[in-house]
């Protein structure tokens, strides 16, 4: 089969969330502190590569509960607190933090005849804020977790995009960031993948060669190079396929 479809994460290969991260570790800090646990913001860091390196499928909760020495009624405390000031964080950063150049390639992918989707853990106030930043004009499949209620790793997300664009899983690549939520998901249900190495979750590592993406990249030229690159082995491969 040919490649027909690309889809993409929100959160790092599209929102590069860097204002968004650092709100939140200050939070972190300013929520446990409220329950006497002092930390500094090197502490905050090596929590969150320890959250992101054993996998915790929510890196905020697994942080709080590091920092909180296993005190599961202050942790607890702590992680409401920070949920509650979501609203302050989106209005702190200032809004939809595009990546430099992302437009161009989601531009470029269309123009080679590619149609893409989102497959994203997002509430649905995350399309108003594609479309004002340029990017929503381009995505065929507009649906995130927050209109059908399935999240990643829930293979029924990749599924529901699929269904929209009238693609097989064969015929798609999935971008994102994390191996856990993006890579191996895509993986089982036979999509290409491409890991984009960025944000919290830039050093995870596959815990095993089943996790292993088809590419990586670190920005927006390497990531239209290898779309392209694996957009070509695999239309070769049909072709090979066919004359057997």
């Amino acid at each position: 089969m040919s490649i027909r479809a690309v889809l993409f994460d929100v959160g790092g290969p599209l929102d590069t969330e860097v204002r968004s991260e650092q709100i939140i570790d200050e939070h972190i800090r300013e929520a446990l502190a409220a329950e006497g646990i002092m930390v500094t913001p090197d502490e905050v860091a090596a929590a969150s590569e320890r959250a992101v390196l054993n996998f915790a499928p929510n890196a905020y909760s697994a942080m709080i509960w590091d920092l909180a020495g296993g005190d599961a009624e202050r942790a607890r405390a702590a992680f409401a607190a920070v949920s509650k000031r979501s609203q302050e964080r989106r209005l702190a950063r200032g809004g939809f933090e595009l990546r430099e150049g992302i437009a161009e390639v989601l531009q470029d992918l269309c123009s080679d005849g590619l149609l893409l989707g989102l497959a994203a853990n997002q509430p649905v106030a995350v399309l108003p804020e594609l479309d004002r930043v340029g990017i929503g004009q381009y995505f065929d499949h507009r649906e995130v977790s927050g209109h059908h209620g399935f999240r990643k790793p829930d293979v029924r997300l990749f599924l529901r995009a699929c269904d929209d664009l009238g693609v097989e899983p064969a015929e798609c690549i999935m971008v994102g960031d994390r191996v856990d939520n993006d890579i191996y998901p895509a993986t089982v249900l036979g999509m290409a993948s491409v890991l984009f190495r960025t944000g919290r979750h830039q050093n995870q590592q596959p815990r095993s060669f089943e996790e292993l993406p088809d590419a990586e990249c670190h920005d927006c030229s390497g990531l239209l190079a290898v779309i392209r690159t694996l957009c070509s082995a695999n239309e070769q491969n049909s072709l090979r396929n066919l004359r057997q």
